[in-house]
């Protein structure tokens, strides 16, 4: 009996500890959220004196609900659009009309073209008609006329064809005959010496310091070159043609009457190849100078200027055949 009742009261002991414990517990988590709650009230002044009303604002209202969603029977709810079809984007792009001044200036020039095309059909087919109505008799003479236009037409053109081919011609010959008759009188004004004149020649100089040289042997001279090919010579300034002539007069040569000093230069166009070895053969010019005491140069030349002039003398008695 007395055993049975230590062991009730040791359980009571035990549940009377166990009780305190929980007791204990709970009054430590009280007091630990007692402690959070002050915290966040502190943290929340804290905030509140720093400026941030906002937060405040929101603790005190209360949390935002969301809205429903509207059902679909609900008036405010939007119905999905319906794709359009092609004819409905071609309408809808045409109209209302929006024309810009390129599309009204292609849109004239069309109306236009189709005007004019519309009034040539008309005409022909008014023309088809009438030729459709006529009797044959009428056929046959509009076939007669339409030929015989035609006959005209192929004659004329035979004819204007003639006479461009006659025109051609004759302005070629024109032209060929005005070309000839410029080179000819260039050439014929070359050698009458009124023309200045550049070529390819020589040039001779003929030193003469005894005074030993006379005329007949610069004419000599004179006749070599023109046999070699000469075709323009100038002496000491002075032009030389057909008609010029060498004088001695006062110990002096003159050509043409214009006298001329030693030393005696030649300006002559033509062949080089011809005309040098024309002085220098056997008992030429060059041998006949130089017995003469005379010192004698010739100098080959790509280029030759011969611009001494003689003015045009006109004949007194002579006159051209053609005129």
């Amino acid at each position: 009996m007395s055993e049975q009742n230590d062991r009730n009261d040791r359980n009571e002991l035990n549940k009377q500890n166990t009780r305190s414990e929980q007791n204990a517990r709970h009054e430590q988590n009280a007091r630990k959220e007692q402690n959070v709650g002050h915290g966040q009230n502190d943290r929340n002044e804290e905030n509140d004196r720093n400026g941030e009303p906002e937060n405040r604002l929101r603790r005190e209202l209360p949390a935002e609900v969301p809205a429903p969603a509207p059902g679909a029977g609900q008036p405010g709810q939007e119905e999905p659009r319906q794709p359009l079809t092609g004819r409905q984007r071609l309408v809808k792009g045409l109209w209302p009309p929006r024309f810009t001044r390129a599309q009204l200036i292609v849109a004239l020039l069309l109306f236009g073209l189709g005007f004019g095309l519309a009034v040539q059909v008309a005409s022909n087919s008014d023309t088809d008609s009438a030729l459709r109505g006529a009797r044959q008799e009428d056929l046959v003479r509009i076939l007669d006329e339409l030929d015989s236009r035609t006959q005209r037409l192929e004659d004329e053109k035979q004819g204007l064809e003639k006479q461009r081919s006659e025109l051609q011609s004759s302005s070629d010959q024109a032209a060929e005959a005005r070309r000839q008759t410029a080179e000819k009188e260039r050439q014929l004004g070359i050698l009458a010496g009124t023309v200045a004149a550049q070529g390819p020649g020589i040039t001779l100089t003929i030193e003469d310091t005894k005074g030993t040289v006379q005329a007949d042997m610069l004419l000599d001279a004179i006749q070599e070159l023109r046999a070699a090919g000469a075709e323009a010579i100038q002496v000491n300034g002075v032009r030389v043609v057909a008609g010029s002539y060498f004088t001695d007069s006062d110990n002096r040569v003159s050509v043409d009457g214009n006298k001329i000093n030693a030393p005696y230069r030649f300006k002559v166009i033509g062949k080089p190849q011809d005309l040098e070895p024309a002085l220098n053969i056997p008992g030429g010019v060059v041998q006949t100078l130089e017995k003469e005491q005379a010192t004698v140069t010739v100098e080959r030349s790509d280029k030759i200027i011969v611009e001494a002039l003689r003015q045009v003398k006109r004949p007194d008695y002579a006159r051209s055949s053609s005129q």
